[in-house]
């Protein structure tokens, strides 16, 4: 035989079977790879669908809340649409606290301005703080009620009602207190240290440079000097009178004659009372169910929320590192 017929029996037949099994070794993996990415391809297209689903379903939960709250759905609140407004002052009466004048008069003229509001309550429980801060709640209340002449205006007093706190509230129709509230303190403070003596023990010498003769008014590191004593007590006694002229105002002849009345003393809500300060004792539910007649409250406090206190807080500090670096270029030049 020749070398053509051995090339073309059995070896050659394996060769082809060997040819055959690999092709359809290569069109199953073709297929293979096909199938996977055709699945991968519908796996995308499942998870973007949902993810256009879940975005839809939160946008419709967005506009269902919206919608309840504006009444679009099923009409106006079901609950009762009178009430008896409150805005709450708790803690110290400071101009970069939750207490400050800005937002306690945001809380009271949204109340005053509520078709449902019957009454408006300031619900108080303070031991004061700064005049200016109370002074302007104090304007704000005297100008709305000239403004909402329908509308009455009363205080209730909790735990504390002292100094600012009374100061704000003083311009109220009427006064509600507890028996034991803390009411008074109708006077101006200011406090601080001196420790110049101390420094001239200790061996240090204090170096101060000002340009104005009181610019360094009672600096606690320098000894008193009598005329900037008298000037701050004048300051202080001014502003006292301001108090004093805002609680005869609001109170009128409902006031005792009483010499103490005005000295900085504090009383409990019983002894307020009878010293004209306060018009009778309750709560807040009761002021609400038995002077106003709605006993359903709408509280109309304004509070800063979350991100407005911490970017207040940042705010602060980078104001306060704005200065310390404007100080220290002030001095080395």
């Amino acid at each position: 035989m020749s070398d053509d017929r051995w090339t073309s029996g059995p070896l050659t037949r394996r060769s082809r079977a060997a040819d055959t099994s690999r092709t359809d070794d290569e069109r199953w993996e073709r297929e293979a790879l096909r199938d996977i990415a055709l699945e991968g391809i519908r796996e995308r297209r499942l998870a973007r669908r949902w993810g256009i689903f879940f975005k839809l379903l939160f946008l419709g939960y967005l506009f269902l809340v919206l919608a309840l709250a504006r009444g679009w759905v099923f009409g106006p609140d079901p609950g009762p649409r009178e009430h008896t407004a409150v805005v709450k002052v708790s803690g110290v009466l400071l101009p970069d606290s939750s207490n400050r004048a800005e937002l306690v008069i945001r809380g009271l003229q949204a109340a005053f301005r509520d078709s449902g509001t019957r009454a408006v309550v300031l619900y108080v429980n303070s031991p004061g703080g700064s005049p200016v801060q109370a002074s302007q709640i104090n304007d704000e209340v005297r100008r709305l009620k000239e403004a909402y002449p329908e509308i009455p205006v009363y205080a209730v007093a909790d735990d504390m009602f002292t100094s600012g706190a009374y100061y704000l509230a003083v311009s109220a129709d009427r006064i509600f207190v507890d028996r034991a509230t803390m009411i008074g303190s109708i006077g101006v403070i200011a406090q601080g240290f001196g420790v110049d003596e101390a420094l001239d023990r200790l061996g240090i010498e204090r170096r101060l440079y000002t340009a104005g003769e009181s610019k360094a008014l009672l600096d606690p590191f320098s000894p008193e000097r009598e005329e900037d004593v008298a000037w701050i007590e004048g300051l202080l006694d001014e502003i006292h009178q301001q108090f004093i002229d805002a609680v005869r105002t609001g109170r009128g002849d409902r006031l005792a004659d009483n010499a103490d009345l005005f000295s900085g003393l504090v009383w409990t809500g019983q002894q307020g009372v009878e010293l004209g300060l306060a018009d009778d004792i309750g709560s807040l539910h009761s002021v609400a169910r038995d002077v106003v007649g709605v006993e359903h409250l709408k509280d109309f406090t304004v509070r800063p929320n979350l991100l407005q206190q911490l970017g207040g807080r940042i705010g602060s500090s980078v104001m306060n590192r704005i200065e310390e670096l404007l100080l220290s270029e002030a001095t080395l030049r």
